[in-house]
């Protein structure tokens, strides 16, 4: 008859063996074949190094979503565009930052067209599969107001994480560093409507 250690040290040791072939044959969360692909938004699928070569391409088709997210107008369709893109704290802190600038009275209504993100200066460094990008980009659009539209041209510095998650390129991580709005642009006339 086992004793109750002999039991217990049996048990120890499944559990052990169990982890052990776990840890052989489950990979680790990060680790991702250097051929899997992952989708982004208007572009073809990107592997990591790909990601890493065209970040030129990949940061701004990211950040045109998020801007299209700060366009909507009901939280349902703000969250849900911005979580097509981004993840975890980045989701977080940018859907935050939107329904803030709706309780001060921001946007009520979709008021405004994004017609070009251009990336300015960037640095990009490699963690893995994460790409930290400290980057600034200029954003060109218009912004309606009743009868009259403002063409804007603001500049944004951040520090952006990323991260294949789900099969997706996303945003993971996202510090805002500076807003230059001098370059605000000119107001003319709106187009006729019928």
């Amino acid at each position: 008859m086992p004793t109750p250690r002999t039991l217990t040290l049996a048990g120890l040791a499944l559990l052990a063996a169990a982890a052990i072939a776990a840890l052989v044959v489950l990979p680790a969360r990060d680790q991702v074949s250097a051929t899997t692909a992952f989708t982004a938004p208007e572009l073809e699928p990107m592997t990591i190094e790909q990601a890493r070569t065209e970040f030129w391409r990949l940061t701004p088709a990211l950040l045109l979503v998020v801007y299209d997210a700060f366009g909507q107008t009901e939280e349902d369709a703000i969250y849900d565009t911005l979580a097509s893109v981004t993840h975890g704290d980045a989701l977080e802190y940018l859907y935050l930052e939107r329904i803030g600038a709706m309780a001060g009275g921001g946007l009520e209504q979709a008021d405004q067209t994004i017609h070009e993100i251009k990336l300015l200066n960037t640095q990009v460094k490699s963690k893995g599969a994460t790409l930290d990008i400290d980057a600034s980009w200029q954003v060109i659009g218009t912004v309606g107001h009743a009868e009259h539209l403002h063409v804007r041209g603001n500049t944004y510095s951040a520090e952006l994480s990323v991260t294949p998650v789900e099969g997706a390129w996303r945003i993971t991580d996202f510090a805002l560093l500076d807003v230059n709005r001098d370059t605000a642009g000119e107001t003319f006339p709106a187009p006729q409507t019928n």
